[in-house]
């Protein structure tokens, strides 16, 4: 089976925000910089897309998403 990529759509404005605090391992950090600099996207964007990926695929044992 194919790995999916994640693909990042150009920016678009999505409303109004609300920041978050997270603790994350430095070579996470480092890997989401990383993207940052390939994508043109800031680091907020790059976890605010990755967060939509991964919650729009999550499976938890009561069903689909949240």
């Amino acid at each position: 089976m194919a790995e999916k990529k994640l693909v990042i759509p150009p920016k678009k404005y999505r409303g109004p925000t609300a920041v978050v605090s997270a603790r994350l391992p430095a070579d996470l950090i480092a890997s989401i910089d990383r993207a940052a600099e390939k994508t043109g996207y800031n680091r907020n964007e790059i976890i605010e897309k990755c967060l939509e990926y991964a919650i729009e695929r999550l499976d938890t044992e009561e069903g689909r998403g949240t």
